[in-house]
């Protein structure tokens, strides 16, 4: 099916009828991947192997092939951790609390962000477990019987990270597929291939459309929002008490689980805005992921980024008002020491960038908001670098005080993650709908009596 534009739609995406809005999300899966595909697939691979022969020097050679020391033994591959989880957030945030809210300019780009949350996950998962050294025994961070008798310490933030994001991935997983369901059935109606239409047949659970299965369906999302939903404050809330709970100076404080859910909801959001541009671009979905949708994702990054920047300015406040005098210290050290430069990129592209999404002419400029959610994720990774190396290069004992460096096999699994998570995104947009066929259906013009345009008209 061609769509002419210039006769049957606008460019208002609730002009577009039901069928060129199927027509348009099913395409990608349709057609055969063209030269941008494999350019994009290419690139991202290249990321991925690099990140794997630097992960397999690593499991030959052990951990220190990595710029881990004396006194800092955290290094990239927690602060890596804390990075895609926190990139993860802003899946579950679109999905089920704008749906409690019954926010519908979140149909757009629900999906989307749903399955970027599940690939984050993925990503952060790797990281607690290669750097133990010993990812062989990972096993035994779950409390099951057995004839050793060892059992995890449940008092070990450590312990409750797994948990927390084990439990928030299976949720995010579920929410994502039950809501993929009715879209696996009407690409099974669509397809004439016999084997996409048993695959389609498979995963559609037997899906026909009917008023039952709606019903049942509509019920089962609403729980499944809800109890997803905590997860969103829980998860992040969790894995700042990796740090809270210690005694160490720069790490012991009570702002830092706010702190980390604001700083992941920012994060989140500027990672689904510049990945969003790609796709609705690349697959003309500039009618169904509109520049309404990413001018109000704009307005969330800019309020949690003061938010963030609010808990910078506490952290001194913290510090100064405690007393202590090795609080002030890291955080002088932080502001005007060896990592100083680390600490202002974290402030210049988190506090200060964002504040340009105050005019509405950069909130829906396409080239000036990608620069800018591009320097907002350098300058939260920067964070989570300040925070866990700071601390710790300079701790209690003086004589211990040094200097982290990264090597090369640092740099190599980041940009690896990198390539997984851009990977698995690439497949996703050719092997499943980006975009919620049904919830899109249902905002548009003439799909319900009583329904006035929706997002798409605003």
């Amino acid at each position: 099916m061609n769509i002419d534009y210039s006769q049957e739609a606008p460019t208002v995406a609730g002009r577009l009828t039901l069928a060129q809005i199927e027509e348009l999300v099913a395409r990608p899966m349709a057609t055969k991947p063209d030269k941008k595909f494999f350019i994009a697939i290419s690139i991202s691979s290249a990321f991925l192997l690099i990140g794997a022969i630097c992960l397999g020097y690593t499991f030959y050679y052990g951990v220190g092939m990595w710029g881990n020391n004396q006194p800092v033994g955290w290094g990239f591959g927690i602060v890596n951790f804390v990075f895609w989880v926190g990139i993860g957030h802003a899946g579950t945030l679109i999905s089920a609390i704008l749906f409690l809210l019954r926010q519908k300019w979140r149909t757009g780009i629900a999906r989307f962000a749903e399955a970027m949350t599940i690939f984050a996950v993925m990503c952060a998962g790797i990281f607690p477990i290669i750097h133990t050294g010993r990812p062989w025994l990972a096993g035994y961070l779950v409390p099951y019987p057995n004839q050793h008798g060892l059992w995890v310490n449940f008092i070990s933030p450590l312990v409750w990270d797994v948990f927390a994001v084990s439990t928030y991935f299976t949720v995010s997983f579920v929410f994502w597929y039950v809501g993929l369901i009715p879209d696996f059935a009407t690409m099974r109606d669509r397809t004439v291939s016999k084997f996409k239409k048993t695959i389609y047949s498979m995963f559609s659970l037997g899906w026909r459309h009917s008023n039952r299965h709606w019903t049942h369906y509509e019920k089962s999302y609403i729980l499944l929002a809800g109890f997803a939903t905590p997860l969103v404050l829980s998860v992040h809330t969790i894995v700042s008490f990796d740090f809270a709970v210690s005694i160490l100076p720069g790490w012991h404080t009570t702002i830092f689980p706010p702190y980390f859910v604001a700083g992941a909801i920012f994060s989140g959001f500027a990672m689904v805005v510049t990945v969003l541009l790609f796709v609705r671009k690349i697959f003309n979905l500039e009618h169904i992921i509109t520049l309404n949708h990413l001018e109000k994702m704009n307005k969330v990054i800019l309020l949690t980024g003061m938010m963030v920047g609010y808990s910078y300015a506490m952290e001194f406040f913290i510090a100064w008002y405690s007393g202590v005098p090795a609080e002030t210290f890291v955080f002088i050290n932080r502001a005007f020491g060896p990592y100083a430069w680390a600490y202002w990129i974290m402030v210049s592209c988190n506090v200060i960038i964002p504040q340009f999404f105050w005019f509405r002419k950069i909130r829906r400029s396409i080239p000036a908001m990608f620069v800018i959610v591009i320097l907002v994720n350098v300058g939260m990774w920067f964070e989570r670098f300040v925070i866990v190396v700071t601390s710790l290069s300079r701790d209690f004992l003086p004589s211990s005080w040094a200097y982290f460096k990264p090597t090369i096999f640092d740099l190599g699994i980041l940009l690896g993650s990198f390539g997984l998570f851009f990977t698995l995104v690439i497949l996703f947009t050719k092997s499943l709908p980006v975009v919620s066929i049904s919830e899109v259906k249902a905002s548009a013009d003439g799909a319900q009596p009583t329904h006035h345009g929706g997002a798409y008209n605003e």
